[in-house]
């Protein structure tokens, strides 16, 4: 039976139906011949241009963008939040830059496609889908991480829009992005209440700057802190509407988190792939060293850990895709994924020695991209906290 974005994904027993198989053989086609560009894009600082063209001449940049803007079909019509689950585990496991390329555009995109002034969208979004330019998102500030509503940059209104002053920090793509949806504190007029607003900056404006941060992984993407001083923002890159940016912030977290852990398991699923070749072809005393359980037990385990931690990123999707609530399975998958990938990296290090020490292997960028995930949409002590809120509830935990 083929699955349409209106019916449940995930049916017992758990499998993906045909349309899904063939749409996850398309995406591992594509990532199959990025895989051994990976390390060399892992050790550069330079933005890689032509691999995000790639993916915008492919599409992979346009899932949830509707055609009109150069996309596939959004989310709920003609794809589902399991496909772009997909997407980001397959490419993921290929070449973890493709899924965070994919991750930004094909989160920012549908969100300016949706709530921004249409000529402003048609300004902005093509090249986004196109892979000729990024749009950074803008949330966290010095003194505040996952917490929304602690912020403190803000918004004036003056004369046709509205003027933000603050800092943000830690922004992915930021040295390379043409602008960013930025999230700020809207001062209250006559005709709203104010409250947490998404403003679109871009890079030109006056009053904006940037100061790249040194960081050991996720070097081709780059993170910035991002400095607005009397930044002048138009009412028509208002996205959503005054008071509204908390909600669009909170609304997409779920769904991102839950992304986060495929990207984490696809990445420890290419190392494992790696290491399993080694241990059945790496001779120690006679034998194999996959033969010693020292080492196939690790392997089972981490195995056996992230093929858990997969099925329930996907779970959590397929409730989102049944319109239920999944706000404690995605901080579920935030933590468990990224752990669990950690620790098969760290296994498949091990089990290769000094090499896989070395940065003649992938397998110490993979460890420095997924710990970067680990920290990013909220550390793991936040989703325990979010997890332990659903069980025992905010009378109990705070």
């Amino acid at each position: 039976m083929t699955t349409t974005a209106n019916e449940t994904t995930l049916q017992p027993p758990v499998f993906f139906g045909e349309e899904y198989q063939e749409f996850a053989r398309w995406v591992r086609e594509f990532a199959s011949q990025h895989v051994e560009s990976y390390l060399p894009i892992a050790q550069q600082h330079d933005y890689p241009w032509d691999l995000s063209r790639a993916m915008g001449e492919a599409g992979l940049l346009g899932i949830g963008t509707s055609e009109k803007y150069g996309g596939m079909g959004r989310i709920g019509e003609e794809f589902t939040k399991t496909h772009l689950g997909i997407v980001h585990e397959e490419l993921a496991e290929g070449n973890f830059y493709l899924a965070q390329m994919a991750y930004t555009c094909n989160l920012t995109a549908p969100l300016l496609e949706r709530f921004l002034d249409p000529e402003v969208a048609e300004e902005w979004v093509p090249g986004i889908v196109s892979g000729d330019h990024i749009v950074a998102l803008g949330l966290t500030e010095p003194g505040s991480g996952s917490d929304a509503a602690a912020m403190r940059a803000n918004a004036k209104r003056v004369d046709g829009g509205w003027v933000l002053n603050g800092e943000k920090t830690s922004i992915t793509f930021a040295p390379h992005a043409k602008g960013m949806i930025t999230f700020v504190r809207a001062e209250a007029t006559e005709n709203n209440k104010g409250g947490v607003t998404a403003f679109l900056v871009s890079f030109d404006s006056d009053g904006v700057t940037r100061q790249t941060f040194a960081d050991p992984g996720w070097k081709p993407l780059g993170r910035s802190a991002v400095f607005l001083d009397d930044v002048f923002v138009p009412d028509n890159r208002v996205i959503g509407g005054i008071g509204e940016g908390f909600r669009l912030v909170m609304s997409e977290f779920d769904y991102t988190r839950s992304v986060i852990g495929l990207m984490s398991t696809g990445v420890a699923k290419r190392a494992m792939k790696i290491t399993e070749s080694y241990a059945k072809n790496r001779q120690a005393f006679g034998k194999p060293i996959g033969a010693y359980q020292g080492l196939s037990f690790t392997l089972a385990e981490a195995a056996t850990k992230l093929e858990a931690a997969r099925w329930l990123s996907y779970r959590a999707l397929s409730l989102a895709d049944a319109n239920e609530s999944f706000t404690k399975e995605a901080a579920m998958v935030k933590w468990y994924a990224t752990e669990v990938s950690i620790e098969a990296l760290r296994t498949c290090i091990v089990a290769h020695g000094h090499t896989g020490y070395s940065e003649e292997l992938p397998l110490q960028a993979m460890l420095r991209d997924v710990s970067g995930l680990e920290i990013g949409e909220g550390t793991p002590q936040i989703q325990k906290l979010v997890i332990a809120r659903s069980l025992l509830g905010r009378e109990v935990t705070g």
